[in-house]
């Protein structure tokens, strides 16, 4: 046997052994999802604690906030307030929450830092803290959402079943975002920053505080947009309105591709990451 052949081998063997490492804590993290909830809660309610409120401080200022921008952007684009408060609202939940996981998952091993390297737990348990936590910030602010389809009636219409298949698209393909910027995070410190402005970027190129049917000739735009897919997957059937198939297509390629990738570079990372921190 030549010396590069001896090299592919052993090079073929080296990955196999970090595709099982990696397959045995995902496998192991989904055993800790009871522990990555706990952590979760507690996240949330130490960062409240002594406050009145608690989490509904958030809740209240994107309420205010979207007062705020429903009343003036519905009469500067000349749109029914009936029809483009709940729009807006619904944008900037659902918006906070692929936007929450996202920047949070930057932390994800830096703030476990101290865990992983006193304990064997599974390093995944830690993405699933993070997606947690957001969904938990969620289910306050669904005090917006619940508030403004029954105000303006678009309970009578609304499609929780296929919104929930949104949201359910939504949480993995937000979740391996999530596990990507962190495992860059650990080794690069200055991807948080970048992270945020991207997010932030994508806020205003997004139809959040927009109708897509302003664009008129750019509409095909929106379908290169990933973040457009994922709010009008859930936003949609919540309004009455049918989401176009192809939404839920270019979502769950988006979560296989991007799950596959993002699970390859967490096999060949996951030895490393404790040393990055």
């Amino acid at each position: 046997m030549d010396t590069a052949t001896h090299m592919l081998r052993t090079g073929q063997r080296g990955t196999l052994f970090q595709l099982q490492m990696a397959g045995r804590d995902l496998r192991n993290s989904f055993g800790r999802l009871g522990l990555a909830w706990s952590l979760a809660w507690h996240d949330v309610s130490s960062r409240y604690r002594g406050s009145i409120l608690g989490p509904f401080w958030i809740t209240l200022s994107m309420g205010l906030m979207t007062l705020g921008i429903g009343f003036l952007y519905a009469n500067l684009f000349a749109i029914e307030l009936h029809i483009f408060l709940p729009y807006v609202a619904l944008g900037i939940v659902f918006f906070a929450v692929m936007t929450g996981t996202i920047n949070e998952g930057c932390d994800t091993f830096v703030q476990a830092a101290g865990i992983l390297s006193q304990t064997s737990l599974p390093m995944l348990t830690f993405v699933w803290r993070t997606v947690f936590r957001n969904l938990i910030n969620l289910a306050h602010h669904l005090v917006i959402v619940v508030g403004v389809l029954i105000f303006y009636g678009y309970w009578r219409t609304a499609d929780a079943p296929m919104a929930l298949l949104g949201l359910v698209l939504m949480v993995a393909n937000a979740s391996w975002l999530s596990l990507l910027v962190g495992i860059a995070s650990a080794r690069f410190r200055d991807i948080p920053q970048i992270v945020m402005s991207v997010m932030q970027f994508a806020l205003f190129m997004s139809p959040v505080f927009w109708k897509p049917g302003r664009l008129k000739d750019y509409q095909g735009f929106l379908d290169f947009n990933p973040f457009y897919h994922l709010l009008e997957a859930v936003r949609a059937p919540l309004l009455g309105t049918p989401v176009v198939p192809g939404t839920y297509l270019f979502l769950v390629g988006m979560a296989v591709a991007g799950w596959l990738v993002t699970f390859l570079i967490f096999a060949r990372t996951r030895r490393r990451i404790v040393h990055y921190l």
